[in-house]
């Protein structure tokens, strides 16, 4: 296995591992790994480097979200390899699937060691649609399962917060509304006010520009998703 792995290193072999089923994958969704959907089944597969309590907590709170909950690990991963029959066995009672990547120098390997087992626990459905909006909004696979939300951070929230501010590149002062019907963004106006990134400036009441921080970040984040988007 090469040196300093990490949890990210799992999820392009299951991505395309899935891609092949037909599923479209993203990476961080609401805090889940690898989200993957096709028609209406979603499939929620967890990463670790290695088997802990962490993991199978993670993966058991995911039947809030769905039926159909993976954990993945390292085929090296040493709990795995001394403990074999009793993690099997343990993964079934809980109804999880268990996946092992085979992590060698110039190619990796996906194995399905076990599919979950029916089980039928109760969804929470707020927390489900939250999981699908952001899913259905989110312009491409921009961030890898496994990484970490400060490192990456573009959710669909950002990305909408990024057409408002390409707004103002063609009209330095606007207002929420005439954003809205512009690009046909209705938060825009909830957008400024809010100003979570610290991108728009107040010119006056309901009228706003871009701030100083504003323009610096939005070459940024466009040439930072452009190049995600590309390479999804």
């Amino acid at each position: 296995m090469p040196n300093k792995i990490k949890e990210s290193d799992l999820y392009q072999p299951i991505k395309n591992y899935l891609q092949c089923l037909d599923y479209e994958v993203k990476g961080e969704i609401k805090n889940c790994d690898i989200v993957a959907k096709k028609n209406e089944q979603i499939i929620i597969v967890e990463l670790k480097l290695n088997l802990n309590i962490t993991l199978l907590l993670q993966a058991v709170d995911r039947f809030s979200l769905s039926d159909i909950v993976y954990i993945a690990v390292p085929k090296q991963c040493s709990v795995y390899k001394k403990q074999s029959k009793q993690v099997k066995k343990l993964i079934k009672r809980l109804a999880i699937g268990l996946i092992v990547v085979d992590i060698q120098q110039d190619q990796q390997y996906v194995e399905v060691i076990f599919d979950p087992q029916d089980y039928m626990p109760r969804k929470n459905k707020r927390k489900q649609d939250a999981l699908l909006k952001e899913f259905n909004q989110r312009v491409g696979d921009t961030q890898k399962g496994g990484s970490t939300r400060s490192k990456a951070g573009l959710t669909a929230y950002r990305q909408r917060c990024i057409r408002v501010a390409e707004f103002f590149l063609s009209q330095p002062i606007a207002k929420g509304m005439q954003i809205n019907k512009a690009i046909s963004e209705p938060q825009a106006t909830r957008f400024l006010s809010d100003d979570y990134y610290g991108w728009f400036e107040k010119v006056e009441r309901g009228t706003y520009q871009l701030s100083k921080k504003g323009k610096t970040e939005l070459v940024e984040w466009q040439v930072k998703s452009a190049h995600l988007i590309l390479n999804d």
